[in-house]
């Protein structure tokens, strides 16, 4: 681990390649978080209980309360229940037309940047293996034209180069595949709740 940390040092051939790794994993970091908040604690946030009430609302005929309730949660889900809810009066067309446009706006965004977090963890992986790559043409440059004094260090130099890259690289990427993977599929099944929830509602009202 020592090594790792000292690959760091600017004084250390192949510094760039772990920096830039660092940065890589940074900005992924940084899209898991905004989808979290988003998908986790703003999409999904008391969906349950919301559509426990509609429906309970729903089935009692009171329309209005529920478009009330609906209209009071910022999520996703709740956006295209009141658009269909709103539309009540124009038929069966006109509430699949509202949800439609509802759903065309909302679904991008829950899935919005999910891309870029797959993106760095492969930009990681190949930037540690391109730290690899650096790594051995340092140790066979070493091979051929240092001096045999200079030579063990120049390849232990070289090879700590190559490993630490590829270290770091896996390492970032890694953890970053799992959270995109949690990620999209919290997002699908948001995206399939949508459109089934309001199906089922559409059906109700129609």
């Amino acid at each position: 681990m020592q090594q790792i940390i000292s690959s760091f040092d600017p004084a250390n051939d192949g510094w760039q390649y772990m920096w830039v790794i660092v940065l890589v994993g940074a900005a992924a970091l940084g899209f898991a978080v905004n989808k979290f908040i988003y998908i986790v604690l703003k999409s999904s946030k008391g969906r349950g209980v919301m559509m426990g009430n509609i429906a309970n609302l729903l089935k009692a005929g009171k329309y209005d309360e529920a478009m009330s309730v609906a209209g009071a949660h910022e999520t996703p889900l709740a956006r295209i229940i009141y658009a269909i809810l709103s539309r009540r009066d124009k038929g069966k067309d006109g509430m699949t037309e509202a949800m439609d446009e509802v759903f065309l706006t909302e679904a991008p965004r829950i899935s919005r940047y999910m891309t870029m977090i797959q993106i760095c963890a492969s930009v990681a992986t190949l930037l540690g293996l391109l730290g690899t790559i650096y790594g051995l043409i340092y140790t066979f440059d070493a091979v051929a034209n240092k001096p045999a004094a200079e030579r063990p260090k120049a390849l232990a130099d070289g090879i700590a180069v190559a490993m630490a890259t590829t270290f770091l690289g896996l390492i970032v990427a890694i953890p970053l595949l799992l959270i995109q993977g949690g990620l999209a599929m919290q997002a699908e099944r948001l995206v399939e709740e949508m459109e089934e929830k309001g199906l089922k509602i559409i059906n109700i009202l129609a």
